[in-house]
Formats: structure tokens, sequence, C-alpha cells
């Protein structure tokens, strides 16, 4: 399972390499265009431009086109071969699914769902990250199973890879009919849930700013998100502090549950990007630098946090749990110290900028303290976790600190895959071929058919076995032709 969860986490990489750009954009824009997020007219060469900032941002950022970048990032890279066709897959499942989950769609195949207003919630929000993971999850399961379909001459055309999207689309049309009648429940089960943190003040703010960040990997926050700051059952914190309202004139203490996001996201990713770059391999720091330090950066400047959480969540899950944990402590903290901010678009300076006028807002000095102990908090506890559990978190991976620098005595890629297949017993023995940026990652069915002298005979650098069931064979930056050709005698 752990290891399924970290081919996911990896697979998640590729979307959310395109994040922190419509981040930065989205930061500079607002700062550029305070009317793109505050309303009012748009005039002047500055704001326009800051307005197509924004825009360009939200083309990649906004919450249903995330979910798509998932459902094709994880299709193509959860499939064996990483093929363009397990994208393809992806992109269909979504389309089916969403389609197929549609408001419109879902009343008109069961009208009653018009009349409850807490179905047609959950089916406006359907265009979710999980429901963009589980597309791309369908995508790559069906490529990798009929991937190499025979047909009769009669439907030969579509043997093989062309097969995929349409099996794709009946195994969607069966996944959509299941969620028809389970999505309403989990998410009218966290709407309870929300319904039921509201009595509870600032221990209520805390738990629902814990569960707020524990369900981002699968796209559920939003159900809570609903409850909280729109005024979905009569609350809309958000709604309220915005049109310029103060605590008096509504029933509960305004922005308390949003206020406590500024500290973690503006300062606490920062400090926690900065462990996991400490604890990076030294060969491996700057791509750990590449991914986590604009990622803080997209934190800090408007609250976009989906490219630091991705970058780990999956790869150490535990990891993620302490780090939603964190979120509710300091939103815990927040209420009761009486910092008051809130925000249009999400928690980092930007907003809180614009906020500082409202009449809600109330000790936006304090962000300073609360920064700084939020950043010190989170370094620490990121940085003991990774070093105490070892965690995989980028720059960590199990690859040695040489292997970049390994270079095959033999550069006729077929014979060295021959050879390795060979000495691994056999493309009968092998069950499963995968390969990071130095290594094939192989799972074999019996170990005692294995022989590293064999396989080393290649002229590989060596050959890990981390378990009886799985091989690792380092070759170097030259892998990936090796596991091409690998793949090709796997056939």
């Amino acid at each position: 399972m752990m290891k399924y969860l970290q081919k996911l986490g990896k697979s998640l990489m590729l979307p959310v390499a395109v994040l922190p750009i419509a981040g930065i954009l989205s930061g500079l824009g607002y700062l550029l265009c305070p009317a793109s997020m505050q309303g009012g007219e748009i005039t002047g060469a500055i704001p326009l431009i800051g307005y197509f900032m924004v825009q360009a941002a939200l083309a990649i950022i906004d919450g249903p086109v995330i979910a798509l970048l998932f459902a094709v990032g994880v299709g193509i890279g959860m499939s064996d071969d990483h093929d363009g066709t397990a994208a393809l897959a992806g992109l269909v499942s979504w389309l089916m699914i969403t389609k197929l989950l549609s408001t419109g769609v879902v009343t008109t195949l069961i009208p009653s769902v018009a009349e409850d207003a807490s179905k047609t919630i959950a089916f406006n929000s359907i265009q979710n990250a999980f429901i963009g993971i589980l597309a791309g999850i369908i995508g790559s399961t069906c490529y990798n199973k009929f991937k190499n379909t025979k047909l009769p001459d009669f439907l030969a055309f579509f043997s093989g890879k062309r097969c995929v999207a349409i099996v794709t689309a009946v195994v969607s049309i069966v996944a959509a009919a299941i969620l028809l009648f389970v999505w309403p429940i989990i998410f009218g089960g966290l709407v309870a849930l929300g319904n039921g943190i509201l009595s509870m003040g600032a221990i209520g703010a805390g738990i629902y700013a814990f569960l707020n960040r524990l369900l981002i990997p699968v796209g559920l926050h939003h159900a809570l998100n609903n409850v909280f700051w729109f005024p979905t059952i009569g609350i809309g914190d958000l709604t309220h502090f915005w049109a310029g309202e103060t605590s008096a004139q509504v029933g509960w203490d305004l922005g308390m549950y949003m206020s406590g996001f500024f500290p973690c996201m503006m300062f606490g990713i920062p400090g926690a990007a900065l462990a996991m770059i400490h604890t990076a391999k030294t060969n491996k720091r700057k791509v750990a630098v590449g991914i986590v330090a604009s990622a803080a950066l997209c934190a800090f400047i408007c609250g976009v946090t989906e490219p630091f959480e991705f970058a780990f969540m999956f790869l150490a899950p535990l990891l993620y749990v302490a780090y939603a944990l964190l979120y509710g402590i300091f939103t815990f903290i927040t209420v009761l110290v009486g910092f008051r901010a809130g925000f249009s678009f999400s928690a980092g300076a930007t907003d809180l900028l614009f906020s500082a006028s409202l009449p809600a807002a109330a000790n936006t000095w304090m962000i300073i303290p609360l920064g700084i102990a939020a950043f010190a908090v989170f370094y620490l506890v990121f940085r003991f976790a990774i070093t105490k559990f070892d965690l995989k978190t980028p720059g960590r991976e199990d690859d040695d600190e040489d292997e970049t620098k390994v270079v095959l005595s033999n550069d006729d890629f077929t014979e060295v895959a021959r050879v390795i297949l060979e000495g691994l017993g056999g493309a009968g023995n092998v069950t499963s071929v995968d390969n990071c940026i130095t290594r094939l990652r192989l799972e074999i069915k019996d170990y005692t058919q294995v022989n590293e002298k064999l396989i080393k005979s290649a002229g590989v650098a060596g050959v890990m076995r981390p378990s009886k069931t799985s091989v690792q064979v380092i070759v170097g930056t030259q892998v990936q032709h090796v596991a091409d050709e690998f793949k090709k005698l796997m056939k």
C-alpha cells in the first residue's frame, strides 16, 4: 500500500510542477489590480496588466482545472510505461464522471435531488481533486490492464492501446453510478460534522482547520468550507467579513474560521520548506529547492498551498497529518489572541493587506509574532520528523548520492537489458518494471532465481534487494534507455 501511495505521490508531481507559476502570477496580479479581487472598475495600464496576470493564473489554478491536471498527471504517472494513452484515458474518465454527476444530469435522473439543497450543493462540488485523482487512477489502471488486448479480426482496429479509452469510459460510467449514491452521503456527513463544530468556539475553529488540511488530498475540504465560509447553512464567515460587517452583526466571532490560516500559510510553510531543503541529500538539494522554495513563495504571497502539500502528502502521509495538526493548533491560538483577517482567495500576504482595512479585521500587526512562531515550530517539527523517521520528502529518495555519476560500461542498451532480465530469472519472474532517475525498480516472484553476479556483468554499478520481492539495479542516468529496452524484452 505504501509503495502504491508513493507512486501516486510521484505521479502528482507532474501536474504540481505547473502550479507555482500560477501562484506567482496570481499574487502579483492581485497586487497590481486589487479590483480583480475586491470588485470595481478596472482602468489604467498597470491594473489591466494585473488583471491579465490574474486571468492567466486562473487558467491553471482554478479548482476544476487543478483537478483536471491531476486526472491527466496521475493517468500518465501511474501507467506502467508512462504512455500518453493513459493520460488520454484519465481525461476521458474525468469528463465522463463529472458530466454524469453534474447537477443538471443528476436532477434529470433523480428529480428529487433538485428539492434537496444538501444534495444539490454536493453535486455542484463534484469537480474536485478527489474526482481528478480517481479519474487518473481509473485511466491508468485500464491502460495497464488492457494496453495489449487483442480483439477478433473484425475489431482489430480497436486492439491494444486503442481500446483503453473505450474500456475507461465503461468503467467510469460504473464509477459514476456508484458515486451518484455515495457522494451525497460523504459530502453530507462532512457538512453535518461542520455543524457540530460550530458551537465549540476556538476549539471548533482549530478542529475545522485541522480537518480542512487533512481532507485536501481527496478534495473533500470543500464540503467543510461551504459550511463555514459561505452561507450554505446560514454562517458565511467569508461572505460577511468581506461585506464589511462586524461580529456584532452575526452570531459568532467574525473571521475566526479564516484568521488561523495566515500564520501557517505565510510563515509556517516557508519554515517547513526550509526544513525539507536542509534535510535533503547534498546532491539533490537543488532539486528540493526548485520544488519547495517556489511553493513556499506561492504560499506566502497569495496562499496557494497545493504545490507544497502535494509534494509530500503521499510520500510522507504521517508528516502530512502532523502538518494538518499544526494548522489546528495555530488556528486555536490565533482565535484566542484576537488576530482577525479574512481572505477572498486564500490566506497569503495579498489578502492580508487588502482585508486589514475591513471593519472585522483586528490586531493584524500580530501576524509578525504569530508568523515567527509558526516558522520556527513548522521548521522544528518537520526537521525532527524527517530525520527521526527517515521520511522520503523531496530530495531524500533512496538513490545513493553518487548514482547520477554512474557510467555504464556497455553502451548497448539492448544487451544490458537482456543480461539484466536473464539475471532476474527471465520475463516470467518479473511482475513489475519501473525506474527513477538512476535505478531500475523491479518486482519479482521468486528471489532464488536472481543471479546478482550475472546482472553486474551487464556493466551496471550495483544491485540492491530491499525485500524478497524487490530488486533495484543501479544503472545511472542512462536508466531510461535501459528501461525502455527492458520493457520491450518483457513483451
